[in-house]
């Protein structure tokens, strides 16, 4: 037997000891206290927050996430808005569990939670995309990165794996909800600009308020850049809108609309002796093909909310209407239409005398996608290649329990049952291909999961939990290549334990899980010729440890020391696999970590240094040729003015020039060659920006 098989108990210990190590360092506090394990660095930008009904507030939802026996986190806007907010890297950098990195230094990404999605760099899958807690996913499960504008979210939440069945997320990687402001917590006004580097330029106006028993908020973006690299200009316009009623004190109704219209230049992957060369090239065929990926975005959806005595009943309803265009290796047109319903139930009680969690979710989701392809002609559209009509439905049940078997310690029994199906008609059948590519998919999945919760202490917890995850294939899965590929779902049985607490100076959320996978959806096959396609892995193991600190010391009356850190380690293979052995799965380094250390002066002025780095790893599944490791650091300067309402930042990235990749694309076998798969990170760049909010 190996020790790839073996689990990793040891990692045990230690996370059950940090909080023991650390429970002499709180002091007392209430049972509140204990539910909000509440963040160390604090700073005095944010307004006064207020929940309602159908909007929490940044308290609420860490209330909630402290709840989870698992990982799970809430970030703060307020602080990655101290900086740069281009990409998601720059909002989700520092979130703990989070392996995140642009493609292009824009809006596409490789985002990956627990290795879920591995092989994709752009159209993600794996995770639960959502605003305000409804999803940004296409039916199918695949999201559009360009969905998200960070900057008008007022909290991110993080769910990592099973912890997001609360949700109704049965992934291996779990969810991300981007929380709007309501009106009672947004500034009256809010105007912020950025501006940087190649070509980079990014606005927005907000605007929130309170008129007696409605509220609204309304935030309007755009972005644009040319990029470090040749043909990677990026043009971005965003606006986002919610307006709530409360009917009654115990029932409000809240609507949310969202447009997005973006327009992107692909510049492909380099080889890397091109990327060694030249990092700013274009590769040669992405210009003479005009690649580029379009999207027009619209998107309706609302929510209701009941709540009296110990009862809460939400209701969700959404609606989505996407057009892409998109030259690749043909140019790829698509419509998509997306809706869905959730009720979800809650009843906070007491069961045989001991507090008593009880949640009900019940959701289901339709999608129609019509697809043309065409000969790419100089990225316009030559002679049709191919039309389908692509179909995606589902249906999910969960029901999870939380009860408090003696003081401070809470047991969670949770299952979810899920069926999906997936349907693609064959429009285009010529004369000389007439083979009909049509298919019809059926999958079900069933999800139970176990855990425990200990409070160690007011601030301290521990848990661990046993879950099971199912992942149905999108159409990218199925049919994204030149041929459908009938694919089986993704399921995969997870362990996990952990810790998260805080102490006088420093805040941890810690967590080592361990993942056996099943017909794991990878590139491993090639068709006739010669390029990847997705198809069953049939056993592989995610196993890691995710790593989030933050802390604050050294404190005199000028000032005081902040840092915070994250890091992954990464053990994700094949098991016993006829043609791979043990190998590594590629795409994912090994260790990576972001990190800042920055002094605070009295006044709010911050001064950091920041820095991120990757161990090296492979770029195919044989493990014939890899990318480098790197490290690249910068240094940040942020401030305000409290008495205008004014915020500024200023940082350089990549101070040291450094070329490396920031991403790799995903083969089955470089045979050894260098091949053109690596996606480089920006160059030097400096930025800076300013935020004024006003009444």
């Amino acid at each position: 037997m190996t020790s790839l098989h073996r689990p990793a108990w040891a990692v045990l210990p230690l996370c059950a000891a940090l909080p023991l190590w650390a429970q002499t360092e709180a002091g007392p506090a209430d049972a509140a206290a204990a539910r909000s394990l509440p963040g160390v660095v604090v700073t005095g930008r944010q307004s006064d927050d207020a929940s309602t009904l159908t909007q929490p507030d940044t308290a609420t939802a860490r209330r909630r996430i402290s709840q989870t026996p698992g990982g799970a986190a809430v970030l703060d806007a307020a602080d990655y808005s101290e900086g740069r907010v281009a990409t998601l890297a720059d909002a989700l950098g520092r979130a703990t569990g989070v392996f995140v990195q642009p493609r292009f230094g824009a809006e596409e990404a490789r985002l990956s939670i627990r290795g879920s999605g591995l092989q994709r760099t752009f159209h993600g899958r794996g995770i639960k995309l959502m605003q305000d807690g409804v999803p940004l996913n296409l039916a199918d499960g695949s999201f559009d990165f360009q969905a998200v504008e960070a900057l008008s979210a007022r909290h991110v939440e993080v769910w990592r794996g099973a912890n997001a069945l609360a949700y109704g997320a049965s992934t291996l990687g779990g969810a991300i909800n981007f929380v709007s402001p309501n009106g009672y917590n947004a500034e009256p006004w809010r105007v912020r600009a950025e501006t940087g580097s190649f070509g980079y330029g990014r606005a927005q106006v907000s605007t929130g308020g309170v008129h007696g028993a409605a509220d609204h908020y309304l935030s309007v973006s755009g972005f644009r850049q040319d990029g470090f690299r040749d043909h990677a200009k990026q043009d971005s316009r965003r606006a986002s809108a919610n307006l709530g009623y409360r009917l009654t004190p115990e029932l409000e109704t809240r609507v949310y609309l969202g447009y997005v219209h973006s327009d992107s230049e692909l510049p492909g992957a380099l080889t890397k002796a091109q990327l060694n060369d030249d990092p700013r090239q274009a590769q040669p065929a992405s210009i003479s093909a005009d690649q580029r990926r379009d999207i027009r975005w619209t998107r309706a959806s609302s929510k209701t909310v009941y709540r009296t005595g110990g009862h809460q009943l939400e209701l969700f309803l959404y609606a989505a209407d996407k057009r892409l265009h998109h030259p690749i290796f043909q140019v790829l047109d698509q419509q998509s239409r997306d809706y869905g319903a959730e009720l979800r139930y809650e009843l906070q009680g007491t069961l045989a005398g001991r507090p008593n969690r009880l949640a009900l979710g019940l959701s289901s989701s339709v999608g129609k996608t019509d697809e043309d392809r065409y000969v790419n002609v100089g990225g316009a559209s030559g002679a049709l290649t191919n039309r389908s009509e692509q179909k995606a439905r589902n249906v999910e049940f969960h029901i999870e329990n939380q009860h408090e078997i003696v003081p401070r310690w809470t047991a969670v029994t949770a299952w979810q049952g899920v069926r999906s199906m997936r349907r693609l008609a064959d429009r285009h059948m010529p004369a000389q291909d007439p083979a009909d590519e049509g298919f019809e998919m059926h999958y079900r999945g069933s999800n139970p999961k176990l855990g425990l919760r200990w409070d160690v202490s007011p601030r301290q917890q521990a848990y661990a939990n046993l879950s099971r995850s199912f992942e149905p294939p999108s159409f990218g899965e199925l049919s994204g290549g030149l041929r459908p590929t009938l694919n089986d779902a993704q399921r995969a049985t997870t362990l996990e334990v952990g810790t998260r607490g805080t102490t006088a100076d420093v805040e941890w959320d810690v967590s080592f899980y361990e993942a056996h996978v099943r017909d794991e959806l990878l590139q491993l096959a090639t068709n006739t010729l010669g390029a990847s396609q997705t198809v069953n892995a049939p056993r592989t193991l995610h196993r890691g440890l995710e790593l989030g600190l933050k802390g604050a010391g050294w404190r005199s009356a000028a000032g005081r020391v902040e840092w915070w850190l994250t890091g992954l380690w990464n053990d994700f293979r094949f098991r016993d696999d006829p043609q791979y052995g043990n190998r590594r799965l590629p795409g994912v380094p090994r260790y990576s970590a972001r990190a800042q250390l920055g002094y605070r002066l009295a006044g709010g002025t911050l001064l950091a240094v920041a820095a991120e780095g990757a161990s090296a790893y492979p770029v195919d599944f044989t493990g014939s040729f890899s990318a480098d490791r790197y490290a690249v650091w910068g240094l940040k300067a942020s401030g305000e003015w409290h008495a205008a309402g004014l915020s500024w930042f200023v940082e350089g990235r990549n101070l040291s020039n450094r070329s490396y990749a920031a991403t790799t694309q995903v083969v089955r076998d470089t045979r050894g060659a260098d091949s053109a798969q690596f996606l480089p990170g920006d160059g030097r760049s400096l930025f800076a920006g300013i935020d004024w909010r006003f009444n």
